[in-house]
């Protein structure tokens, strides 16, 4: 291989590099928001989880309250009792009192209900936070981690780049503007190994004429006719068995 087609090799591995490595810092913004994602889903599982154990605490509170306007109810309506000139009057504020007192039964008991609701609720609140503290905290090392190597990604870009100029300056006119020309429309991919007879680009056998320039290293292109890309040939490495 000529000294000129392993520069625009060399050229080809650059740009897929550059490629790659543009590729992985367009992804980060993506990540991060898939990351922010998970994050509110947990979030707002933490929140359904808080509403539901403060309704309970709420409705409990409520019913305080409702118990204690029952007894103060009790509480007048026996000073009336004593006021009471008929045993027609009498029963009639009894009957209130045993009213009420059936109410606060039945707020008591639902009281009860809403305690032995509330204990799972309040696990699952504590659960919940604990889990989303871990997430979160798992969140912001997972950024860290994603910025820390972006950046390092961005460093190394700009060392790729500034290699691929310099090689590109040492590059033969002629060769760098058939390699720019293929790349555009090839895929990234102007410049292919041709092996076993065939390119492997586009799996397209080689003339045997063909191939056999490509052995003698002769200066200047040879291209895939099929593919139109720049050729290349690497001898085979000869093992030497008496050793």
């Amino acid at each position: 291989m000529s000294t000129d087609l392993e520069l625009i090799l060399k050229i080809q591995s650059l740009d897929q590099r550059i490629a790659d490595l543009q590729k992985e810092i367009a992804i980060l913004p993506k990540r991060i928001a898939e990351i922010a994602k998970a994050l509110d889903a947990r979030k707002r599982r933490v929140e359904v989880d808080r509403a539901a154990l403060a309704a309970n605490q709420k409705e409990r509170k409520r019913l305080d309250d409702d118990i204690k306007v029952q007894e103060q109810k009790i509480s007048k309506l026996k000073d009336q009792t004593s006021t009471a000139k008929t045993n027609e009057q009498y029963r009639a504020f009894q009957a209130e009192i045993d009213y009420c007192h059936k109410e606060i039964r039945k707020f008591e008991d639902r009281i009860l209900e809403l305690m032995t609701d509330s204990e799972p609720l309040d696990q699952n609140v504590k659960k919940a936070e604990a889990a989303l503290a871990l997430e979160a905290a798992q969140v912001e090392a997972e950024k860290k981690a994603a910025l820390e190597r972006t950046e390092a990604h961005r460093k190394e870009l700009e060392q790729v780049k500034a290699a691929r100029a310099q090689a590109a300056a040492g590059a033969r006119k002629d060769y760098i503007s058939n390699y720019e020309r293929i790349r555009k429309r090839a895929g990234g991919v102007a410049v292919a190994e041709a092996a076993e007879g065939c390119c492997t680009a586009c799996n397209m056998t080689i003339r045997p004429q063909v191939m056999q320039e490509l052995r003698q290293g002769l200066d200047g292109i040879i291209f895939c006719e099929s593919c139109k890309r720049i050729l290349y040939y690497n001898p085979p490495v000869l093992i030497d068995e008496t050793a």
